[in-house]
């Protein structure tokens, strides 16, 4: 008998060679997530992902649970017992002892379910489960009633190549595993908005790097580390993330310095795409994220994001398009980014906001703009590209 994690994972709807190609990843990123708190062995098992700790008493539970269920593709962990051979003898060993320690703390109530992915045992399920049922109001008496309605616990039996009994299933992150739908590069704010932005894109398979914009001397080391800490928490998540810090302190400036203020942000926004697109080419993206949302900002009304969209010749993914704020609020929790991203530090483009930005421009009269920048613009992003730092996470 061994204790193992039983994973169940999403996406089924995935047939052949691309199924085959997403559990070989989801295994993959189980491993990579999984070295940093003990040694598992990872196997794929009947439409199962099982991980088996090397030697238990090295590892907790709690926390084996709590990086699983951030593990893009995983929908539900179970924590069980397993018994190499499939037998019906099996199956009781295991489900008497996984009920003695569901009763260790006083009578409960159960159900038997059984899941037979091995046709060839000689019982079907609702036989396995009714004679196990049986079997354990005998041998646990009055520390355990039947009730198939609202049981306290579900007893799940599932027989593949080997006997796995369990009795709670923790949910995990869902989606896709990460890095099986391409690659993508995050405009990186320290706001609420963006790091939800990038999860919810990783969440989809997609592989993301970050941009971070710094403007020293007037954004702080502060904010920067709070920049780093939210592409941290993030790739909890993805496992890992490359975030690239771009100097635009002399950008802004000259910025400032010849264009409309009230066309400050929309031009600062729009070299922005530019610098980002740039690096995201020469690592292999295939799209820009963001975390804007329509009309939350000046910058973000519908004609605003046609001059930004302008900038850009890749796709710009905007996965809160449609979300109000305390929707994106309530993820931002969920993904324990949120207190990070009220911290106050700010960052450049608050810092260099116009009192009266324009909400409805026009494209034409931007680009005007813009064109005082032709004689500088150029050298200057790419030195800014030159010389940016990058942070693995």
């Amino acid at each position: 008998m061994k204790n193992v994690f039983l994973i169940k994972y999403g996406e089924l709807a995935i047939k052949g060679k691309n199924r085959h190609l997403f559990e070989n990843k989801l295994v993959a990123n189980i491993k990579k997530n999984l070295k940093t708190i003990g040694e598992f062995v990872v196997s794929k098992e009947q439409g199962r992902i099982m991980v088996e700790p090397v030697d238990d008493a090295q590892i907790e539970v709690e926390q084996v649970l709590d990086r699983l269920s951030r593990i893009f593709g995983i929908i539900g962990i179970a924590y069980g017992l397993k018994e190499e051979e499939v037998s019906f003898e099996a199956i009781k060993r295991l489900a008497l002892m996984q009920m003695q320690q569901e009763c260790a703390d006083g009578p409960i109530t159960f159900k038997v379910e059984t899941k037979r992915a091995d046709k060839r045992f000689p019982m079907n399920s609702m036989e396995i489960s009714a004679e196990i049922g049986g079997y354990l109001l005998d041998k646990l008496g009055d520390k355990a009633k039947v009730d198939v309605r609202h049981p306290d616990v579900t007893l799940m039996v599932e027989l593949r190549n080997h006997t796995y009994v369990y009795a709670k299933t923790h949910k995990g992150a869902g989606g896709m595993p990460y890095g099986t739908n391409g690659k993508a590069t995050l405009l990186l704010s320290g706001g609420i908005d963006s790091p939800v932005a990038g999860w919810m894109i990783a969440k989809r398979g997609v592989e993301v790097d970050a941009v971070y914009f710094h403007a020293p001397p007037y954004t702080s080391d502060r904010a920067k580390e709070k920049v780093v800490d939210l592409a941290k928490k993030v790739a909890i998540y993805t496992g890992n993330m490359k975030l690239h810090i771009i100097n635009f302190t002399d950008i802004q400036l000259k910025i400032y310095e010849r264009c409309p203020h009230e066309q400050l942000t929309l031009i600062m926004r729009r070299i922005m795409m530019y610098i980002t697109e740039a690096i995201a080419k020469k690592n292999g993206s295939m799209g820009l994220i963001t975390g804007e949302s329509i009309g939350q900002v000046a910058s973000q009304t519908m004609q605003s994001l046609v001059v930004t969209d302008d900038a850009a010749t890749m796709p710009v993914f905007r996965p809160l398009i449609g979300f109000d704020k305390e929707e994106i609020v309530q993820i931002a929790k969920k993904i324990d980014t949120f207190e990070t991203s009220i911290l106050p530090y700010e960052d450049c483009c608050t810092i260099f906001v116009a009192k009266h930005p324009e909400t409805k421009p026009k494209l034409e009269y931007i680009e005007r703009s813009e064109a005082l920048l032709d004689d500088i613009i150029e050298e200057m992003m790419a030195k800014a590209i030159e010389e940016m730092e990058i942070i693995r996470c």
